[in-house]
């Protein structure tokens, strides 16, 4: 099934490792409760699946998209050029608020991974919490402008 929420993973504390979730608690303006990143633009990080898996079928290789670093997987929307949309996730809204940008880490995880996430959006997107409310695996998902915007 597409357009829906894959995965959930919460990082207690930076550099720490990410931990999977059925669900998890936003906070308006805050962000994941228990996450490590709270406040600021980017509370919530996001990858695609489908991105992800093209780019391990271009290393060959096979890894858990955990390995990212990134809070939520979702897939059937394409996070390219969405600043400044809304991702509503069931009854919840993130503002997408840029581009998450690949570091250092993805090439310790597997060498030519940063590189390859680079052009496209590929490394994912962040954004800031607008709702409070609860998010559970298998939501479903849709990105629209900040303009057509009802919801959130």
């Amino acid at each position: 099934m597409g357009n829906q929420l894959k995965n959930i993973w919460i990082k207690l504390m930076k550099g720490g490792p990410m931990v999977p979730a059925e669900e998890a608690i936003f906070n308006k303006g805050n962000g994941i409760a228990g996450n490590a990143n709270l406040g600021g633009r980017r509370q919530v990080t996001i990858i695609e699946e489908e991105l992800w898996e093209e780019m391990m079928n271009e290393l060959g290789a096979s890894l858990d998209p955990m390995n990212r670093r990134a809070n939520l997987l979702i897939n059937g929307v394409s996070l390219k050029e969405s600043r400044g949309k809304i991702l509503h996730i069931g009854e919840n809204s993130i503002e997408i608020c840029g581009e998450t940008k690949p570091c250092w880490q993805m090439d310790e995880v597997l060498p030519g991974l940063k590189d390859t996430m680079f052009p496209e959006w590929r490394g994912g997107a962040f954004g800031k919490v607008l709702t409070n409310g609860k998010i559970r695996r298998g939501d479903p998902i849709e990105l629209v402008d900040k303009n057509d915007n009802v919801g959130g």
